[in-house]
Parts: structure tokens; sequence; C-alpha cells
């Protein structure tokens, strides 16, 4: 199977994954998410653990892996927040901006630069941002500034900035430990550790019942299967093509959410919303390339 074919699949088991969370799951509490979407993952990759000799991790490795997980615990917390609180359309778009966030990221982190290309594809970004969020003003006119203030009022928009800017750390953090680790080493590993981290964070500060997420066994088996597959795709994807085109083409994840949010949950504005997702995919597209 082709890296395209297996980022494609990747992207639709991540935004399935979110579609049962927010259908199943809204009324679990933010921590009580983020623990069944680490724990679900890290017991489904458990076998991988034992799947290959450990290398020998030097102290860089270690340093990096204690900066990534508490940042992606947030990370993921300010994310069920944000399909909790906000539709899909306006939550699930706002992670294309990642890759802008990379740019400061990737250049303090691994001397990276944008291209001019690269800065077409930012202001793409931007431009399906602004669409995302168009509304018009009493008196029906265009109103240019009002769709990056709802960014800031829309709860889940806002929520999900902040994510995408938290995963521009940890993308470069992953690529980092992935010069030390095999990609399902690591990631089995990863997944482990962070979920034991979440679960001991979130119950012993109240933010998460054993009792209240034993409601939707279901629905937590299908999160965590689904959670699993873009692991797996994705880990087997960047073995045959470059991160970056991998990513890339990940982010059509969004369009996907789109998609599920106006089917299942009878979101409005769907040309709107597939136009801003389109123009934020291919501005990831260029910012990638």
């Amino acid at each position: 199977m082709s890296w395209l074919v297996l980022s494609l699949f990747s992207a639709f088991f991540f935004a399935t994954a979110d579609t049962i969370t927010k259908r199943y799951l809204s009324g679990c509490r933010p921590g009580e998410m983020t623990i069944i979407r680490f724990g679900s993952i890290a017991v489904l990759m458990l076998p991988f653990l034992f799947a290959e000799p450990w290398p020998q991790l030097p102290p860089q490795f270690w340093g990096m892996l204690a900066v990534a997980v508490p940042i992606e615990i947030l990370a993921m917390w300010l994310y069920m927040r944000a399909i909790r609180s906000s539709s899909l359309a306006l939550t699930l778009p706002y992670l294309a901006f990642t890759p802008v966030f990379n740019i400061l990221t990737g250049y303090l982190g691994l001397g990276e630069t944008v291209s001019p290309t690269g800065f077409v594809g930012i202001m793409l970004v931007v431009s399906g941002a602004w669409l995302l969020n168009q509304k018009k003003t009493s008196d029906g006119s265009s109103n240019l500034l009002a769709p990056f203030k709802a960014i800031i009022r829309e709860e889940g928009s806002r929520l999900m900035l902040i994510t995408a800017a938290l995963y521009s750390v940890n993308s470069v953090l992953g690529k980092g430990m992935l010069g030390y680790a095999p990609p399902l080493l690591l990631a089995s590993f990863y997944f482990l550790l962070i979920a034991t981290v979440a679960g001991f964070v979130f119950i012993r500060k109240g933010d998460g019942s054993w009792a209240a997420m034993g409601k939707h066994p279901w629905a937590i088996l299908f999160v965590g299967i689904f959670m699993t597959a873009m692991v797996l795709t994705h880990f087997y994807a960047v073995t045959r093509i470059e991160v970056a085109y991998m990513v890339a083409v990940k982010r059509t994840s969004l369009l996907f959410g789109i998609l599920y949010g106006a089917w299942l949950f009878k979101e409005k504005g769907l040309a709107r919303h597939l136009a801003g997702g389109v123009l934020m995919v291919v501005g990831v597209f260029l910012i990638a390339y």
C-alpha cells in the first residue's frame, strides 16, 4: 500500500475517532476524554513494546521526552475541550495552523526556514480560517474583521488554535526523538507513558472518574481502535515518505471532520466550511513543499 493511501486512511481514522468522541463521550469531562484517548491507544499498542530490542537511548532523548509528555497531555486536554464545546467544522480545521506555527518552532528548534511557496501556503491557511468564520453584519454587508474576531469568541476555535501551537512544538520534539528510537517502539512507549501520567494527574485532581469512563465501553473501544489504526498508518506512511509530505496529506482529516459534522450533527454551512477547509489543506501542502 502506498504512503498516500496510508496517509489518507490515517486522516480518516483520526476524524472518525474525533466524531465518535464528540457523539458518545461529550458527557465526559475533558480529563476523562483525555485518559480515554491515550489509554485506549496504550492498551492496543502494548504488544509493540516487545516487537524489537530497545536501542541505547542517550540523555538527549530522555530530555526531549520529558518536555514532550506534558505538552502532549495539555494539547489533548484542550483538544477534547474544543470538540466538546464547539462544532467540528469550527474546531478541527484549526489544526491546519500547526505547520504555520511550525515555521517558528522549526526555525528555533531545527534551523528550518520558510520558502516563498510556504508563505503563500500560510496566506491560504489564514484565508481558509477567515472563510470558516465569515459572518455578516446586521445590514447584510461583509465585515472583513468579523471572522477573525469570531475565532477569538468561539471557544472551540480558540482552544484548537492553542492546541495547534502546542503540536507544532511536539512535532519538532517527535522528529528529534525518532532519530534515536524506531517509530513503532517509540509510539508504543510514548502513549503508554502519556496514558499513565494523564491517568495519575486527572484522577488525582478530580477531573477523571473510572466509573464515569466505564459507562461507554463500546464507544471507548472504537475510539481506541480508530486511534490505534491512525497511529499505525501514520508510522507506516512516514517510513515510506518524508514526514512533511505525510502530515500534509493527513491534514485532510479536517475535511472528513467537516463532512461528519454535517452528516451526524446537522452542522450548517457545509459549502462554506468545505471551501475554507480545502483552502487550508492546499495551504498546508504548499507549506510542506
